[in-house]
């Protein structure tokens, strides 16, 4: 059953699944007013739509809006005009935000305690997931035991809802971890898929990992372009599959490829339009 949020203009929200997992249309958000200064406008009549089981990836320039379109996705902001329907929607922030006083098996199961299953159950899933993704044997080390891309692992796990937002997720992580936790991830939507909506700056992490790609403007961020990557994925872990639809073992497309270099020009010179213009 939908849910309706109030906006500060009209009730422009509806969560619902619907037929896109996510559906956004002629969507503005501005951030109200600091001291003597005048509103932030962050986004700007922005649609657009990610079906059900697909990875959408968001790129744009800093403060583009992109981190406020996740907020206004999960529910944690309501737009001042256009309209937000989507499933339940969990985000998954910059930083990994673990309890440095939990265990890592804690932490990955805190969503499931808040969702009020038992201390025993809620660790007794989330468990189960540790092995596959690559985590056996760390259930009970703390925080700062783990090295970033583990950390980022643990977060995944606490992220069980239907639809995930990912702000950045890689960011902060050194080059070859960076790429090591792509293909990771790859392989991770193929064995667990779910509606992804990721935003980067990085436009070649966009091309290497998503279905769709969109086009941010600098702000106040609006829609520039937006395009398919029909490509097939590597296949690092399993081999590839012929039409590029992910499975088991899938991992991110080779940026060595040229269709892949060629989408990310073409990304670059959108951007590289949008500033300008």
């Amino acid at each position: 059953m939908a849910t309706e949020l109030q906006s500060r203009a009209r009730p422009v929200i509806r969560r619902s699944a619907g037929e896109d997992a996510v559906s956004l249309d002629a969507v503005s958000f501005a951030y109200p007013a600091a001291g003597r200064g005048g509103a932030v406008q962050a986004l700007e009549q922005v649609s657009l739509r990610a079906a059900p089981g697909e990875l959408l990836a968001v790129v744009g320039p800093s403060g583009c809006g992109k981190s406020t379109l996740l907020e206004l996705i999960c529910g944690l902001q309501a737009p001042d005009a256009g309209r937000v329907a989507c499933a339940p929607a969990v985000l998954m922030p910059q930083r990994d935000l673990l309890l440095p006083w939990l265990s890592a098996v804690d932490n990955a199961a805190l969503a499931l305690r808040i969702a009020r299953l038992s201390r025993a159950e809620a660790r007794q899933r989330a468990d189960a997931l540790f092995a596959e993704l690559g985590l056996d044997g760390f259930q009970h080390a703390r925080p700062h035991e783990l090295s970033g891309g583990m950390r980022q692992r643990v977060a995944f796990v606490r992220t069980l809802l239907s639809l995930l937002c990912l702000d950045e997720p890689f960011g902060a992580l050194d080059a070859i971890t960076r790429g090591e936790m792509q293909e990771w991830l790859a392989g991770t939507l193929a064995r667990e898929p779910r509606t992804v909506v990721l935003v980067t700056h990085d436009v070649e992490e966009a091309v290497l990992l998503a279905d769709r790609v969109v086009v941010l403007s600098p702000r106040p961020g609006r829609v520039l372009a937006q395009f398919e990557v029909e490509l097939p994925r590597s296949g690092t872990l399993l081999g590839g599959h012929p039409d590029g639809h992910r499975q088991a073992g899938d991992g991110p497309r080779q940026r060595t490829d040229p269709r892949v270099i060629a989408l990310r020009e073409q990304a670059l010179s959108a951007l590289g339009t949008g500033a300008r213009g």
